[in-house]
This record gives structure tokens, C-alpha cells and sequence, in this order.
């Protein structure tokens, strides 16, 4: 696998952890670099070792995996996909802090934003790819996308905070 290819698949890790870094900025009522950086490594760091344990388990178990593996990207799917819904019919994901940059906080989203890496690894062990080469460049590319969502994510906050109080006070 090319640079190119490993680019492409590192932008497509990359957008979950964008998309979590933008709900991260929407919740910042100022910029907050620190915070910022902060959320950028967390998931460029997972997004790079997530690989890393798919390419060793892809290659430990590759006889046995090639069975399966679409079993086992259905199940996982299914797992992560049923979790998100009960979450969005939860009533505690309103009370948490959007914001919070501590250590659990930010290991659930990295986890939850990263097994995607960990499967797609698990095929580049198959597909013989440079793993030092594809984790750095999954890491970099999470690490600037999520530093650029956090970024959007306050642009925009800030610009419609009043709009959004405006129509929370109407009803």
C-alpha cells in the first residue's frame, strides 16, 4: 500500500475524531489552545496505537481472523452502533460536561473513536503495509483534523450561541 492510499484511509480514521473534536469546540466558550491540543492528542495517539495492536493481532491471527473477520466487523459495529443509540435515548449524556478535557472523559471518546483504526490495521497486516509508516500518518492526520474540529466547533459555537438561546427560550 502507497503513501497516497495510506493518506486517504488516515482522513477517513480521521473524521469520526473531527466530528467529536467540533461537539468538543461547540462547547468552549472561548478557545482554549491548551484544551485544544489536549483533545488532538488524545485522539491522534489512540488513532496511531490502535493500529499498531490491529497489525499484531491481524498477524498473530490471520488464519484465523480471515474466517471471520466479517463476522467480527459485524458484531463490532453492531455493539458500537446499539451503544450510540441508547446513549442518544439516555438522559445522562445531557448532564455531562461537553468540555471536559479529564483523563476518563477523554479515553472513553478516544476508544470510542479509534476501534475503527483497529480494524482497518488488522487488514494491513494482511495487505504487508509499512506499519511505523501508517501509524504516523493516521496519528498526524487525526492529531491536526481534531485540532482544526476543535477550532470550527468554537468558531461556531460562539457565532450561534445566541440564536441557539434565543430558540431554547422560545419554547
Amino acid at each position: 500500500m502507497g503513501i497516497l492510499e495510506i493518506i486517504l484511509v488516515g482522513l477517513g480514521l480521521a473524521m469520526d475524531a473531527f466530528a467529536v473534536s467540533v461537539c468538543k469546540g461547540l462547547s468552549m466558550k472561548a478557545l482554549d489552545w491548551k484544551k485544544a491540543i489536549i483533545i488532538a492528542l488524545y485522539f491522534g495517539i489512540f488513532q496511531m496505537l490502535m493500529p499498531a495492536i490491529g497489525y499484531f493481532l491481524g498477524t498473530a491471527f490471520e488464519g484465523i481472523v480471515t474466517s471471520v473477520d466479517h463476522w467480527i466487523a459485524f458484531i463490532l459495529l453492531a455493539l458500537i452502533g446499539g451503544n450510540m443509540i441508547k446513549e442518544a435515548f439516555s438522559k445522562e449524556g445531557s448532564e455531562k460536561c461537553n468540555d471536559c478535557v479529564d483523563f476518563k472523559t477523554m479515553v472513553i471518546l478516544a476508544i470510542a473513536t479509534s476501534i475503527d483504526a483497529l480494524a482497518v490495521e488488522i487488514t494491513f497486516a494482511f495487505l504487508q503495509t509499512n506499519i511505523l509508516l501508517a501509524m504516523t500518518v493516521i496519528g498526524l492526520i487525526t492529531f491536526i483534523m481534531s485540532l482544526i474540529g476543535v477550532k470550527i466547533g468554537n468558531k461556531f459555537g460562539n457565532k450561534y450561541e445566541k440564536k441557539q438561546n434565543l430558540l431554547e427560550a422560545s419554547f
